[in-house]
């Protein structure tokens, strides 16, 4: 069977889903893997140092991870294609760190019950890198997260809309900062 893969199968937006995906597994496989793995209190409390780099691949179910790893999929191979593999991975995982990172101290001083989940934040943070070099993009990309921040708000789900908001202004930083 893995003999029908090529190199090509094997892009860093492939390996970034399987491990999401793997991720997701192991957390719905362990007692409390979503408190373990989200960014919630123990971040600070217990210092599980971990949480904002595992909140990240850890996921409230399998219709969000699906969505995430969609637009990852759509998104990451975008960015690869025309910034290459390092600059994707690097983007991912330092703008996903800081959305993490802002979004635990937005949520510290609203309710300390929150527990994040879902690469959503550093999602957006990769359509906020891509805002920024797509000028003709922007404001559907703008449109687009405030659209996937509302509407679920609107219909009662409880999502972290705030994470989407800080993770589209740390990628349009992340690219201007790094200026390519």
């Amino acid at each position: 069977m893995l003999k029908n893969f090529s190199k090509k199968d094997f892009t860093a937006t492939n390996v970034l889903i399987i491990i999401t995906v793997l991720m997701y597994i192991i957390q719905i496989n362990i007692s409390n893997g979503g408190i373990l793995f989200g960014l919630n209190l123990y971040f600070l409390v217990y210092g599980f140092w971990w949480q904002p780099l595992t909140s990240m691949f850890a996921h409230g179910g399998i219709a969000h991870l699906g969505m995430n790893m969609f637009v990852l999929w759509q998104f990451g191979n975008l960015i690869e294609r025309f910034k290459g593999a390092k600059e994707l991975v690097s983007l991912y995982l330092i703008t996903g760190l800081l959305t993490s990172l802002f979004s635990f101290a937005y949520i510290y001083y609203l309710d300390h019950n929150v527990n994040l989940v879902g690469a959503s934040g550093a999602i957006c943070a990769l359509l906020g890198y891509v805002a920024y070099y797509d000028k003709a993009q922007r404001s559907g990309i703008i449109t687009w997260v405030l659209l996937i921040s509302v509407a679920p708000l609107i219909i009662g789900l409880p999502i972290a809309w705030y994470a989407h908001f800080i993770g589209l202004a740390v990628g349009f930083l992340y690219a201007i900062i790094r200026g390519k």
